[in-house]
């Protein structure tokens, strides 16, 4: 029951959120500014009294802005951060604490999770920016994106098992498939804190830089990312998302990857094999311009 509860919420509080993509905010407790010249979107969680923790219309207002970054043309990697030195601690259990549930039904858009954007698949790639507390739905928000760059005050955990809150977010999906079985249980069965450095050896964070530095390191590595040709780029992202949570075996795919694959060698390759052969991207000199034939942007 706790699952159509907490939906409920959710979708109770739908026709109460307005948003405004192009003011960059999309609500009160959820900020959005699109770098339009890197082509990179940064989405914060603005309630540092609860240490971003998720109420009901903030995980509506983050959905939102997940939704409008996926259709946004000029935004190609997307940042999630927290404000006030925390990523976000959760689920708001007091919020959860003051209604009875009564009446609640699961809502009817089916990609809308508690803590948010968790089941939307998303056509391009997201960089959590960590700091302080990345616990519970916190902990399966940073889950959600594709790479999670840690600072070392971070810490992270299922610390929703000590409250009697089950993981329904994905978190019993995609940690196993991050840090492996094992590991995963660890987390899951324990509720233990992991520190940024252990985080980092198991899997569960890609980057580890100095304290404060998080949102700066991952703001980088999403221009980065972003200043690549993006059809290519997407597309092996979505073949090593299906072949890793879709896939029936390993033929299957193989055949997928090409498939999928074979699609943007006449758009995006050919062209950039041409600039390769004129010393672009050669011993690691890549760098994108406005005359680069291989630019989508």
């Amino acid at each position: 029951m706790l699952r159509a509860r907490l939906a409920g919420y959710i979708s109770s509080s739908m026709s109460k959120i307005s948003h405004r993509f192009a003011s960059d905010i999309v609500s009160n407790t959820v900020r959005v500014e699109v770098l339009r010249d890197k082509h990179v979107c940064l989405i914060e969680i603005v309630r540092p009294e609860v240490r971003n923790a998720v109420d009901p219309p903030t995980a509506k207002a983050l959905y939102t802005a997940f939704r409008e970054f996926n259709e946004d043309d000029e935004s190609n990697v997307a940042v999630l951060h927290g404000a006030g030195g925390h990523f976000c601690a959760g689920y708001d259990l007091k919020a959860l604490s003051t209604s009875d549930g009564t009446g609640i039904e699961p809502p009817d858009v089916s990609d809308v999770g508690p803590m948010g954007p968790t089941r939307l698949r998303l056509t391009k790639p997201v960089i959590a920016a960590i700091s302080g507390y990345a616990v519970a739905g916190g902990l399966e928000l940073a889950l959600m994106c594709d790479l999670r760059v840690v600072d070392q005050s971070a810490v992270m955990g299922v610390f929703c098992r000590r409250f009697g809150v089950p993981l329904i977010d994905g978190g019993t999906v995609r940690l196993p498939h991050l840090i492996g079985l094992s590991r995963a249980l660890d987390l899951i069965l324990t509720g233990r804190p992991v520190e940024a450095q252990e985080a980092l050896t198991i899997g569960l964070a890609n980057r580890v830089v100095p304290t404060g530095t998080a949102l700066e390191a991952a703001i980088s590595l999403a221009e980065d990312i972003a200043q690549f040709p993006q059809g290519c780029m997407r597309t092996d992202r979505s073949s090593a998302l299906h072949n890793m949570y879709t896939a029936d075996g390993l033929e299957a795919a193989l055949a997928h990857e090409f498939s999928n694959g074979i699609k943007v060698v006449q758009e995006e390759s050919i062209p950039g094999a041409t600039s390769f052969a004129k010393g672009v991207g050669r011993h690691g000199n890549f760098k994108k311009t406005k005359t680069d034939p291989s630019s989508k942007l």
